[in-house]
C-alpha cells in the first residue's frame, strides 16, 4: 500500500510538471540580477511544482546584511506576476538602504492546482527556498546569503507562506508583512495542521494587512473569509504578547491597493532596529520601549488614535502593536484613507545619455513614495512626461504600473524617450526630473 501511494504521488507530480512547462519569456537575469530554477520533485515531502528564484543585489555592496523576500500569492496569474518582484524599483530602494538583496520567487503552479502544495512551507517550499539561498550565494559571489536574516512580505498564499516561515524560523526573520493571508494556528477539520507559537516567534514584528472588502465590511464577497483567519491568527499571537498589528485598507478587496506606502516604511523601521552590525551577529531584539498601541477597531474609519505603549489603557490582548511614533502616525493615515504623507522629494535621476534624438537615464525610487513619472525639459522648457499617463488600477499611479500582486507589469517600462521634434543639426540641453507618487519633484 505504501509503495502504491508513493507511485501515485510520483505520477501526480510528474503530470503537474508536464502540464506546466517553464513560464514563457522570463526577464533577463544578468548582474546585478541572478536566478536559479528547480524542476518539480516527485519525492514525497518535496516541492511538487517547478520554481524560480530571481535575486537583485544592490551594486557595490561588499557584504549583504539581509534578504527581503517579495512572495506572490496563489494561482497561475499571481505566480507569473512573481517573475517581476525583484525588478521593482520601490522595493529595491528599501533593499539598498539596508544593504539587503531583494528576491522575487515564482512558483510555476498550474491553473486550478492546489496552492497549499507550495504556500505551506512544510510541503517543500521552505527547503527549496533555503537551497536557493546557497545556490544564489554561489553564482552571485555572496556566500553570506545562506545565513543572513530575512524580511518577508507575502500576499494571499504568500502571506500564509511568510507567516508560516515566522513560526518555523523566528530566529532568522527580522519582520514579516502578511497581506490577505496568514498561516493556521488553530485546528480546523480539512485544513492544514496548525503551527505552534513559540516564545521566539512572539518577538518577530508582524503586520497583518487586508482589504475591508475581505470580510471586514463586505461579509458576502468572494474573499469574505480572509478576515476570520486573520482575526484568529492575530488574537492567538497577541495573547502571547506578540509584536503584531492589523492594518485594514478602507477601500480594497484582495488586491494590494496602496499598502506598499505603509509596508515599506514599516519594514524600514523594523530593519533599522533589528539588523545586526557587523554582519553575522544575531538579530537585535525589537526595542519595545518605543512601541505604540491602538485599540482593535477594524472597519471604523475614525478609529481611536494610537498612543505610546506606556499611556495605553485599553485591552492589551487585542491591541494593535506598532513599532514607533512615526509608523503609528502613518498607520492612522493608512487605515483612514491610505493617503500616507511624504514631505521628501525623490532622488535626482543620473547618467543621462543622448544618442542622436534618443534619451536614456537611470533613477532610484523614493523610499517613502516610490516613482510615478519623469518630466523632461529641453532648453529649459517642458518637453514631455514619461510615461504620458502613469497607470495603476489598484492605487496611486506608478512608473512601473502595478499588478494585482504588487509587482511591476510586463513588459517593464524603460527609462527612455525619443525626441521626435528635435531640430536636426541643433544642439539641445536636456534635463530629467523624477516625480514621486505624492507629486514631489527631484532636483
Amino acid at each position: 500500500m505504501i509503495r502504491y501511494s508513493i507511485l501515485l504521488f510520483a505520477l501526480l507530480t510528474a503530470s503537474l510538471s508536464a502540464q506546466n512547462p517553464p513560464y514563457e519569456n522570463p526577464l533577463p537575469a544578468d548582474p546585478p540580477y541572478y536566478r536559479v530554477r528547480y524542476e518539480a520533485s516527485t519525492k514525497p515531502g518535496e516541492l511538487v511544482y517547478p520554481v524560480s528564484y530571481t535575486l537583485w543585489i544592490p551594486p557595490g555592496v561588499p557584504t549583504l546584511r539581509g534578504l527581503i523576500v517579495h512572495q506572490h500569492g496563489c494561482g497561475e496569474g499571481s505566480c507569473k506576476s512573481g517573475q517581476t518582484g525583484a525588478y521593482d524599483l520601490h522595493w529595491q530602494a528599501l533593499a539598498k538602504k539596508h544593504g539587503c538583496a531583494l528576491m522575487g520567487p515564482s512558483y510555476e503552479q498550474p491553473d486550478k492546482a492546489d496552492c497549499q502544495m507550495w504556500c505551506d512551507p512544510r510541503k517543500g517550499s521552505d527547503a527549496a527556498f533555503q537551497k536557493s539561498l546557497s545556490d544564489l550565494g554561489d553564482v552571485s559571489g555572496h556566500p553570506e546569503l545562506a545565513t543572513v536574516p530575512w524580511a518577508l512580505w507575502g500576499h494571499s498564499g504568500g502571506g500564509h507562506w511568510a507567516g508560516g516561515m515566522v513560526l518555523l524560523h523566528p530566529e532568522r526573520i527580522a519582520a514579516a508583512w502578511l497581506r490577505s493571508g496568514v498561516p493556521p494556528v488553530a485546528a480546523v477539520e480539512g485544513k492544514p495542521a496548525p503551527y505552534p507559537i513559540s516564545d521566539a516567534a512572539t518577538g518577530v514584528p508582524v503586520m497583518c494587512n487586508l482589504g475591508t472588502k475581505e470580510g471586514v465590511t463586505d461579509k458576502e464577497g468572494r474573499f469574505a473569509g480572509v478576515w476570520g483567519g486573520v482575526e484568529t491568527f492575530f488574537k492567538a499571537m497577541r495573547a502571547k504578547n506578540s509584536l503584531i498589528g492589523i492594518a485594514v485598507d478602507p477601500f480594497s478587496s484582495h488586491d494590494c491597493g496602496n499598502q506598499r506606502y505603509l509596508a515599506i516604511p514599516w519594514l524600514d523601521a523594523c530593519l533599522t532596529a533589528r539588523l545586526p552590525d557587523p554582519q553575522g551577529d544575531e538579530l537585535k531584539p525589537m526595542p519595545v520601549a518605543d512601541s505604540w498601541l491602538a485599540p482593535l477597531e477594524v472597519g471604523n474609519p475614525k478609529s481611536s488614535a494610537p498612543l505610546a505603549a506606556a499611556d495605553f489603557k485599553g485591552d492589551l490582548g487585542t491591541s494593535v502593536w506598532l513599532p514607533d511614533k512615526t509608523i503609528a502616525g502613518a498607520w492612522q493615515q493608512y487605515i483612514t484613507d491610505t493617503a500616507v504623507t511624504d514631505t521628501t522629494p525623490p532622488p535626482a535621476p543620473a547618467n543621462l545619455t543622448v544618442n542622436e534624438n534618443e534619451l536614456t537615464w537611470e533613477a532610484e525610487a523614493d523610499l517613502e513614495s516610490g516613482l510615478a513619472s519623469f518630466e523632461i525639459e529641453r532648453d529649459g522648457k517642458f518637453l514631455a512626461k514619461v510615461p504620458e499617463e502613469a497607470k495603476n488600477p489598484f492605487g496611486r499611479p506608478l512608473f512601473q504600473n502595478l499588478s494585482y500582486s504588487d509587482t511591476p507589469t510586463q513588459p517593464l517600462v524603460e527609462m527612455r524617450y525619443t525626441d521626435t521634434t528635435a531640430e536636426a543639426g541643433k544642439t539641445h540641453a536636456y534635463k530629467i526630473i523624477a516625480v514621486n507618487t505624492v507629486g514631489l519633484k527631484s532636483e
